[in-house]
C-alpha cells in the first residue's frame, strides 16, 4: 500500500486529485480528523465538494470548545448539506476525573493536563481510528518545531496505519487564500488573534510576532505544546 500511496502523492498536482485517487485505490478505513481549524476547512471543503464516500470526516467534542467552534461545525455542515461524525469522551472517566480534580484541574499541574487531553482527545481518538488504514490530517510544517521533521506520508507504528499530512507544505497565506477564493467556513476566532483554536480554557489570542502555539497552554513556558493526539 505504501508504495500505491507515495505514487498517488507524487503523481497528483492537487488536493481533489490526491484524495479521489487515494479513495479509489485503496482497500480498507479511510478517515479524516477535523477540529475545524483553517487547515481542516481545505480539507473537509475537498472532500464535501467533491462528494468523496470513502472518506470519513469525523471530529472530537471534547466538551470544552468555543462557541465559535460549534458555529463553523454548524455551518459547514449545512453548506455541504453533510454530516460529521462526533467522538466524546467516556461519561464515567470524565465524571471521575472532574469530581476528584475540580473543573479546571489542567492549570495546576502539566501531569493533570495532559490527563485530561487523554480523557477528552486521546482515548476518543483511539476509538475513532479502531480498523482504519489511513488517517489525513491538516497538520502543517509551519505549525510548529515538532512537526518540522513530519513527511506527507508516515507509518504510524503505534496506531498501525498511514498518516497522510496533505498540507504539510503549505503556508498560512495559502491556506487562508484557498479558503477566501472557495467561500469555505471558517472560525472566526482566527480574525482576533487566534491561530491554533482548541479547548476554551486553554486557547488564547496571540500577539504579531509570536509561536505558532503561544496561545496553547501558555501556562507550560517549557512544555511541548502539544495534547498527544499527533506523537
Amino acid at each position: 500500500m505504501q508504495n500505491t500511496l507515495l505514487k498517488i502523492i507524487e503523481n497528483s498536482k492537487t488536493l481533489e486529485e490526491k484524495f479521489l485517487k487515494i479513495a479509489n485505490s485503496v482497500q480498507g478505513k479511510i478517515v479524516f480528523s477535523t477540529s475545524f481549524g483553517i487547515e481542516d476547512q481545505v480539507i473537509s471543503h475537498v472532500i464535501f465538494s467533491r462528494k468523496i464516500k470513502n472518506i470519513e470526516v469525523f471530529t472530537l467534542d471534547t466538551g470544552r470548545l468555543f462557541a465559535e467552534t460549534y458555529s463553523v461545525w454548524d455551518k459547514t455542515q449545512l453548506q455541504y448539506n453533510t454530516k460529521i461524525k462526533a467522538y466524546y469522551p467516556k461519561t464515567n472517566q470524565i465524571e471521575n476525573f472532574i469530581n476528584e480534580n475540580g473543573i479546571n484541574p489542567f492549570y495546576a499541574s502539566v501531569e493533570l493536563r495532559k490527563e485530561c487531553c487523554f480523557i477528552r482527545k486521546v482515548e476518543p481518538l483511539n476509538r475513532a481510528l479502531q480498523d482504519v488504514k489511513i488517517w489525513i490530517t491538516g497538520l502543517r510544517a509551519e505549525q510548529s518545531e515538532n512537526r518540522n521533521g513530519l513527511k506527507e506520508l508516515e507509518w504510524d507504528e503505534e496506531k498501525q496505519l498511514f498518516k497522510f499530512n496533505p498540507l504539510l507544505n503549505w503556508t498560512t497565506e495559502e491556506v487562508v487564500g484557498f479558503l477566501k477564493q472557495n467561500g469555505v467556513p471558517y472560525n472566526t476566532l482566527h480574525d482576533n488573534g487566534f491561530v491554533s483554536i482548541g479547548c476554551a480554557p486553554c486557547t488564547r489570542a496571540i500577539k504579531p510576532g509570536d509561536h505558532f502555539r503561544a496561545g496553547r497552554w501558555w501556562w507550560e513556558e517549557q512544555s511541548k505544546k502539544e495534547c498527544g493526539l499527533h506523537q
